[in-house]
């Protein structure tokens, strides 16, 4: 099978035009110009499939279930919009709701089905705790660490902390030696702290600019920290709610190779507004917010990557910073295997048009979905 398009992002390049052959499932060649045969889809843009490294569900599912009919629901819901790798976040919870749902989602994992987990909690400041359990945070213990770590088995690939809790320093080795990628995040950390945080090993920014202070000329907290340190990745919610378009606009035009757009999705998105849980925490989705309905914070998006994709380059972004920060940039932020493509990987891409709007999707070498395109 051979794809072509106008513009063809490899994950390292861009081909003006160029094309991808696919066979026995994986990418078999790439090139510029134009293909050897008649191409059996044509695009204005084929890039790799999109990289979610943070998201808690969809489609009216979430992965905090520990369901097989639910987290199938939540990763199709993603899958059939342009998502073809995801990481599986978990919100706030007891040590063993915690174990429990680890060990199902590494289950998943084991059979290639997500990429991995993230664990969003319990190790965050209450300060800035967001829509998560305050009766359920904790510091970090080296005892609970490692009994959600056996459970999963390998499948942990990130763990977001707050650097100020006791115990920090410790867990922040701890998960690292474990080769776990620790994320500074729903934190009230002072500068120095942070900078300390990362100097244990952090190398993430868990939705960078929510739950964390703001910048202060005089008290700049973590922000600046995780913005000057060039080894650190920087999470972004590109909806237009969480943070403001300029403001992703901004940091994407200055850090184009740090920046990963993520989701932060919860049950509503690909489903619509209506009354959900985020973890055992009610929340209200209105014209597609959601929101707990206590205290009205915002609690997680609605957002598909294809969405955040597609508004970046509204907000006047590169259509390869904005590519790269959803393809290439996830995967090398958690180390996993996708977002580029190349001769012998498995045939993950989307086909996308001017606007980067995602048209179709192949995942392992299959049309998502099972419809061809037409030639």
């Amino acid at each position: 099978m051979y794809l072509a398009a106008e513009q063809v992002f490899t994950g390292d390049a861009v081909l003006s035009p160029g094309w991808v052959e696919v066979a026995d499932h994986s990418v078999s060649a790439i090139g510029s110009g134009e293909p050897p045969a008649q191409p059996d889809a044509r695009s204005a843009w084929l890039a790799p499939g999109l990289v979610d490294v943070h998201c808690h569900g969809g489609g009216g599912a979430s992965f905090d279930q520990a369901d097989d009919a639910a987290t199938a629901t939540a990763l199709r819901t993603h899958r059939e919009r342009g998502t073809t790798t995801t990481v599986a976040s978990l919100v706030t919870a007891s040590t063993d709701d915690l174990v429990r749902q680890v060990r199902h989602l590494a289950d998943w994992t084991e059979r290639g089905e997500l990429a991995g987990i993230h664990l969003e909690g319990p190790w965050l400041a209450p300060a800035r705790k967001g829509a998560h359990d305050e009766a359920l945070l904790t510091a970090p213990t080296a005892e609970v660490i490692a009994a959600v770590l056996d459970a999963g088995r390998g499948a942990v690939r990130m763990a977001t902390l707050a650097p100020e809790l006791p115990g920090a320093e410790e867990a922040t080795r701890q998960l690292t030696e474990a080769g776990v990628v620790v994320a500074v995040g729903h934190t009230a950390a002072d500068y120095d702290t942070t900078v300390a945080g990362l100097g244990w090993g952090a190398r993430g920014a868990t939705h960078l600019f929510n739950a964390m202070p703001p910048l202060n000329h005089r008290e700049p907290g973590p922000i600046l920290a995780l913005l000057r340190d060039p080894a650190v990745w920087l999470e972004l919610i590109a909806d237009g709610v969480h943070v403001d378009a300029a403001v992703i606009a901004w940091t994407l035009q200055t850090y184009p190779q740090r920046v990963v757009l993520i989701t932060d999705a919860m049950a509503a998105a690909g489903f619509g507004d209506g009354d959900y849980l985020l973890g055992k925490l009610a929340v209200e989705v209105r014209d597609g917010v959601a929101r707990l309905t206590t205290n009205g914070a915002i609690a997680g998006s609605t957002l598909i990557l294809a969405e955040a994709l597609k508004n970046c380059l509204a907000w006047g972004v590169r259509a390869e910073h904005a590519l790269a920060a959803s393809t290439v940039q996830p995967a090398d932020y958690l180390g996993l295997d996708a977002g580029r493509l190349q001769i012998g990987r498995t045939a993950d891409l989307v086909l996308l048009d001017d606007r980067l709007q995602v048209q179709r999707t192949l995942r392992q070498g299959s049309w998502v979905g099972g419809d061809e395109p037409a030639h």
